[in-house]
């Protein structure tokens, strides 16, 4: 058998693709021109060291709120498509900017919008979900030595509408665009240098954690944790991508987030959480009848909110009204209450409540699962600050407390100093012995 000479050459020059590393920006990285070069400096960095180099960028600084902020001079309710074709653009110009500026540092660099990138979306007009992402156009500029900017937040519906994500949806970007390439990591840039044990503009004190488990990231953004957008996490657990947090500003290490067997030690608690960005109703003469719960829940589900902490007092006796208390974000609230009024005068229901004065406390930890009275620690510690306790919800690693939202700061200082989360030493737990 005879063999080609040229095709042995050629699979002797072949050498193992380099690996590819998804950077994301988000919008005070990259806030004005200084911050901008930064982040090409840091983009170059990574690709002279070898690798293939992703970067997916925010929409600088304010301007995302300053774009929502012209819609509503124009509109009281502006058409969510849209708004969709605006919104879109503060991530572009961050793109073209940062890529002008890495060109001048002597790479070649090409910036894409989520439609050119392959990022597919359902219709779900300013809170679309990733449905796909095509990369071939992402690949094929990585294999002409080229670095990709991606604009963050954005894609392309099925229906070949412009669509975004919601708040924080770079993160989400980044992470399906890692998952989508096989990137060995997706580092994600901003203006802290990590995961910490609480925020440390309440807490001085907290630390900067290390390691955090999916699952444990999972619940810390769910109950107010900024630093990571909650679709992104969920995104990189079930898409085995390894995320890196840390700071656009400062060198060093942040916080890794993996897989639960892959943290080996298990702290009880690892974080102190808050929000102070919900809103609960009250529906007051819910009918107790099959189908209530159903039809109150699904025109939200309809409506695009998002109902976290659900509370439903039984009636005393048959024939008797319920009570439902919930929290939704308060961006959501105006939708909530559009929604409510038809379900409300179907269902006959009484009265609709809103309070947006709430804030939530939550105490997050893969070790809870293994140690009792970590939830009476919590209800003893906020008692005995005089913190009254308005809701409760809780999952394996979870506690979350509704409280009066001026209560907040306190109850976070309180019960990070009750379970010691500011001593570097804390002592893991290894599960039972």
């Amino acid at each position: 058998m005879t063999v080609d000479s040229s095709s042995l050459a050629a699979a002797a020059r072949q050498e193992p693709a380099a690996p590819t590393v998804v950077m994301k920006f988000g919008g005070t990285s990259v806030a004005d021109a200084q911050r901008i070069k930064r982040a090409a400096r840091r983009i170059v960095v990574q690709r002279e060291a070898g690798k293939r180099v992703v970067a997916v960028l925010s929409a600088r600084g304010q301007t995302t709120d300053e774009l929502i902020a012209m819609a509503e001079e124009v509109s009281p309710h502006p058409d969510r498509r849209e708004m969709d074709m605006l919104l879109s653009t503060g991530e572009r110009i961050s793109c073209a900017l940062c890529a002008m500026a890495i060109n001048d540092l002597g790479h070649r660099a090409i910036s894409l919008t989520g439609s050119q990138a392959g990022i597919v979306t359902d219709t779900s007009h300013t809170k679309a979900r990733i449905l796909d992402v095509r990369g071939d156009r992402i690949r094929e500029a990585l294999d002409e030595d080229r670095i990709v900017l991606v604009a963050g937040f954005q894609g392309v519906s099925t229906s070949r509408d412009v669509t975004t994500l919601g708040r924080g949806g770079s993160d989400t970007t980044a992470v399906a665009v890692a998952a989508a390439i096989g990137a060995e990591v997706c580092e994600i840039y901003t203006d802290v240098a990590g995961v910490f044990s609480a925020d440390p503009r309440l807490v001085p004190e907290a630390r900067k954690l290390p390691i955090v488990s999916f699952e444990e990231m999972l619940e810390m953004a769910a109950s107010g944790a900024k630093v990571l957008q909650l679709r992104s996490v969920e995104y990189a657990r079930n898409h085995g991508v390894r995320i890196h947090c840390r700071s656009s500003f400062e060198d060093g290490p942040g916080t890794v987030v993996l897989s639960e067997d892959e943290t080996m030690e298990r702290p009880l608690v690892t974080a102190v959480t808050h929000s102070t960005e919900e809103a609960r109703i009250s529906l007051l003469g819910v009918p107790d009848r099959p189908g209530a719960a159903a039809a109150i829940f699904g025109a939200l589900a309809d409506a695009g909110c998002i109902v976290d902490t659900i509370i439903q007092n039984e009636p005393l006796g048959d024939g008797r009204d319920a009570e439902v208390s919930f929290t939704i974000p308060q961006e959501d609230l105006p939708a909530a209450e559009r929604a409510l009024q038809t379900v409300a005068g179907s269902l006959g229901i009484a009265k609709v409540d809103t309070d947006r004065q709430i804030g939530k406390v939550s105490i997050v930890g893969a070790g809870m699962r293994s140690h009792p009275g970590v939830a009476a620690k919590v209800f003893e510690t906020l008692g005995e600050e005089g913190i009254n306790i308005e809701m409760i919800s809780t999952s394996p690693i979870k506690i979350s407390c509704v409280i009066r939202a001026d209560r907040v700061p306190h109850a976070v200082r309180a019960l990070h100093s009750a379970f010691d989360l500011g001593v570097a030493g804390i002592e893991p737990d290894r599960g039972p012995r």
